[in-house]
C-alpha cells in the first residue's frame, strides 16, 4: 500500500484482530510515519453505533478541551468569532463552549444532536475556527476529509494521539483500538507537517492537541508550543480568561422563548 498522506512506500508492521474476528494488516509509511490499516471493509459493522462502548472519556475530554480551546481562542485567534465543532457527537462540547461564552455551533452527520439542539451549523457557512476531536483517526481517506473541513475554515484545532516511528507493537498501544474497529488512521508529527504543506497551512502541536492554520501565529507561539507543558498551561489559562467572557446560557434559553 502507498501512504495516504505522502503517497510513499509503506511497510507492514503487524496483523491484528479487528472486532475480535477480522485479521487485518497494519502499515506504516517509511517516509512520514503515518499509520494505516488495509482497506477497512469492516467499517459498516464498526459503526452500528457511532459512539463506541469503550469511549468512556467523552465527558472528561469535552470538559478538558473546552478549557484548552478557550485559551487557544484567546491567545491566538478571535474569541468573538464564529466557531464550529465538526463531528460534534451529542453536542456536549458545543453546549459547553456556548455556556463559556463563545458563538459555537454543532455538526455531525452520523450522531444525533442531543445537548446543543438549535445550534446546528451549516456546511455552507465559514467559521473562524473549526474544532474536531478524536475524529482524524476515523478518516478512511484523510486528505479528502481534511479538504472538506478546509472549505469551512482557515484553522482546525483537533485531537488525536501521535504514533511513533517505528510504530509500537499492537499490544503496546491502546490507541489502535482494534476491538471497536473505528480507528484506521494514525498520525505522526511528520505526517501532520506534510498535511500542513499540502493545504498551505502551519502546524502547531501540544501533546495530543494539534493546530492546522493558514495563520502564522508568530514567534511567541513557536516558543510556546515547544514547551513540554504547553497543553497544561492552556488548561489553566482558562481560569484567567473565563472572567472576561459572558455565558450564552441564559441568552440562548431566552432566544427560544422569543421565537415562540
Amino acid at each position: 500500500m502507498t501512504c495516504k498522506i505522502c503517497q510513499n512506500e509503506t511497510k507492514t508492521i503487524f496483523k491484528a484482530k479487528v472486532l475480535y474476528k477480522y485479521d487485518v494488516d497494519y502499515f506504516q509509511c517509511q517516509t512520514c510515519g503515518f499509520g494505516q490499516t488495509e482497506k477497512p471493509y469492516w467499517l459498516e459493522e464498526a459503526y452500528i453505533s457511532s459512539m463506541n462502548l469503550s469511549d468512556t472519556g467523552v465527558m472528561y475530554r469535552c470538559e478538558r478541551m473546552s478549557k484548552i480551546t478557550t485559551s487557544l481562542l484567546f491567545l491566538f485567534f478571535n474569541p468573538k468569532g464564529k466557531f464550529l465543532d465538526y463531528a460534534g457527537g451529542f453536542g456536549v462540547f458545543t453546549r459547553q463552549m456556548r455556556d463559556i461564552g463563545f458563538d459555537y455551533y454543532w455538526q455531525d452527520p452520523y450522531t444525533k444532536n442531543e445537548i446543543a439542539r438549535g445550534f446546528e451549523g451549516s456546511l455552507n457557512d465559514t467559521y473562524d475556527v473549526v474544532t474536531t476531536f478524536e475524529s482524524f483517526e476515523h478518516f478512511e481517506n484523510p486528505l479528502e476529509e481534511i479538504a472538506k473541513i478546509v472549505k469551512l475554515t482557515d484553522t482546525i484545532i483537533l485531537t488525536t494521539d501521535l504514533i511513533s516511528k517505528p510504530a509500537p507493537a499492537h499490544k503496546d498501544w491502546w490507541y489502535y483500538a482494534s476491538e471497536h474497529g473505528q480507528h484506521v488512521s494514525f498520525y505522526s508529527k511528520e505526517a501532520f507537517k506534510e498535511i500542513a504543506k499540502k493545504f498551505g497551512m502551519n502546524y502547531y502541536n501540544a501533546m495530543n492537541v494539534h493546530i492546522l492554520t493558514k495563520k502564522k501565529l508568530g514567534v511567541f507561539s513557536e516558543l510556546f508550543f515547544k514547551f513540554g507543558f504547553a497543553k497544561h498551561l492552556l488548561y489553566f489559562g482558562y481560569f484567567v480568561f473565563n472572567p472576561f467572557l459572558k455565558s450564552k446560557s441564559l441568552d440562548d434559553m431566552n432566544s427560544f422563548y422569543i421565537k415562540k
